[in-house]
């Protein structure tokens, strides 16, 4: 059982009645401005959500029995099922990792409640901090958890408790409410925190909700939540009038030593304008998405490369010049084929340095300045800005890719991208695409229409821009995107079809933790119930 300081997360702990038989007498008293500061580094979750949702993602695929690397948990995770193998990164750890941040947001912001009364400091910049951690740690849970937010269904849909204040019963009563109930309480926190984030105290701005990274929260809850235009706003305030200032330098990035350990401590540096919050995480992504052989039975190999993400999608500005700055790293060995993009640290964090046992770890921009720049082009193409939408994916087009002088990417107008997805079937299981049909409740879209052909060029910029990051899950969630498990062959070609999720299926919202129903909290519904 993980230990919880200041306060008992009885979200967290739900099911583990023997914990304590009362509540604690002797809690650290949070009395000073000092010790809220001390207390919000806790505020932010020690696990990360992107291992789950990017092996359910159709960013991997299979690549057969015959591969050794991969056990029960990823297994379960990769078919979509109920997760009941245990992990560090397992939902159980996400859900447990979360909610230990909000009550530690809950303790400060009661701590401040108490301390402003007394009108001795102001406090106003740890609680917008707090509110921040609040909302996303809420944010998190509701995105992974339930169906993704849709104004035809989300009212009925079940959310996650929303917790608002310190617990001081050691059996409460929890409410999962609805996803709309949700996202209107994350709002609220939001609105409050984002008119008084301040920097003033932070000793690295970048671990901490900063005004830039609490912008482009801002702008990502905003688009998933349909409120396009207020995604905008803050996606450009994060942005401020020279967003080509704020992006990562890819030219700069291909010119350093190419080896792992180099690239990746560049990719999460605090210096970077580009990083804008950064989190570190108990977390084999560095592995699984590194040179290594860690969960290779599900990778991102070379047939996906090349006909929907990195090597597909250059296509769009460049036909046969397909390279970036940051070219994607092949690393084969028996029974293993990785394309991708060296990204995330692994990190080891020793226990018990003799024994050599300890904690996988890593480091990941949480948001960063390319993703809200191509979120801000999504937002504008829902709202039919479509100049203003191709302005910002030219932009990220121009910094990633290179070329001569006789290849340089080509600019992306309207006519280019209609033409282009026009002409481009949509993906079925055995001959992959970059285009795939997209059914989202909150928008029409017409087949073939600009608009969709908009949105279809913006994700697979996103898809590209995010790969390995788990931030593509969330986008097939909102889009109703079908997706299929395939086996790839010896030759590197899909060759048999295990599993399909279809749009809005229920396994969307990954289930919540055995323990956490077996307290009486409502489980997620499954087809066979």
């Amino acid at each position: 059982m993980k230990k919880i300081q200041y306060i008992l997360c009885l979200l967290a702990l739900a099911g583990c009645d023997s914990f304590l038989d009362k509540m604690p007498d002797n809690r650290t008293e949070i009395d000073s401005q000092e010790k809220i500061q001390a207390l919000l580094t806790s505020a932010y979750p020690p696990t990360d959500y992107m291992l789950i949702t990017e092996f359910m993602s159709d960013n991997v695929d299979d690549y057969g029995a015959n591969n050794p690397e991969t056990d029960r948990f990823i297994d379960q995770v990769f078919a979509w099922e109920d997760v009941t193998e245990g992990d560090n990164e397992d939902p159980e750890s996400v859900w447990e990792s979360s909610y230990h941040a909000i009550a530690c947001a809950n303790e400060a912001l009661a701590a401040i409640d108490s301390l402003s009364k007394k009108g001795a400091v102001d406090l106003s910049a740890e609680r917008s901090e707090a509110l921040l951690c609040r909302a996303y740690n809420h944010f998190i849970l509701v995105n992974v958890f339930c169906i993704a937010y849709n104004p035809e269904t989300s009212t009925s849909d079940l959310g996650i408790p929303y917790s608002e204040k310190p617990e001081t019963q050691l059996t409460p009563e929890y409410d999962r409410s609805n996803v709309a109930e949700v996202y209107a309480k994350i709002e609220k926190d939001l609105e409050a925190a984002l008119p008084h984030v301040s920097d003033k105290y932070y000793t690295v701005p970048k671990y901490h909700f900063n005004q830039k990274a609490a912008y482009a929260f801002a702008a990502r809850f905003y688009l998933y939540y349909g409120k396009f235009e207020k995604s905008v706003e803050y996606a450009t305030k994060c942005l401020g009038s020279e967003p080509s200032s704020m992006l990562r330098d890819w030219e700069y990035q291909s010119k350093m030593t190419q080896k792992y350990t180099a690239i990746v401590e560049h990719y999460i540096d605090a210096s970077l304008n580009c990083n804008l919050l950064l989190m570190t995480a108990y977390s084999k992504m560095g592995l699984a998405f590194g040179p290594y052989s860690v969960y290779s039975r599900y990778a991102h190999g070379n047939y996906l490369a090349e006909y929907e993400t990195g090597e597909a999608v250059p296509n769009l500005w460049n036909g046969s010049n397909r390279t970036y700055w940051m070219s994607m790293k092949e690393y084969e060995a028996t029974n293993l084929d990785k394309t991708i993009f060296w990204k995330l640290p692994y990190l080891f964090e020793f226990t018990d340095p003799v024994a050599r046992i300890g904690y996988y770890r890593t480091v990941y921009p949480a948001f960063a300045a390319d993703q809200v720049l191509l979120e801000r082009a999504e937002a504008n193409s829902l709202l039919g800005n479509y100049d203003a939408a191709l302005s910002d994916m030219n932009l990220w087009i121009k910094n990633i890719a290179s070329g001569d002088e006789e290849h340089l990417p080509r600019e992306l107008d309207l006519d280019r991208v209609n033409s282009w997805f026009n002409d481009t079937p949509y993906h079925v299981w055995d001959t992959s695409r970059v285009k795939k049909h997209l059914n989202p409740k909150f928008i029409q879209l017409e087949e073939g229409s600009t608009k969709e052909n908009m949105v279809q060029c913006v994700l697979a910029l996103k898809r590209v821009e995010t790969l390995g990051q788990g931030l593509r899950w969330f986008d097939i969630k909102r889009y109703g995107i079908q997706l299929e498990r395939r086996i790839i062959n010896a030759e590197g070609r899909p060759y048999r079809k295990t599993g399909t999720l279809e749009p809005f299926d229920k396994r969307t919202a990954v289930q919540i933790p055995r323990k956490v129903r077996d307290a009486g909290i409502t489980p997620n519904p499954r087809d066979n119930q």
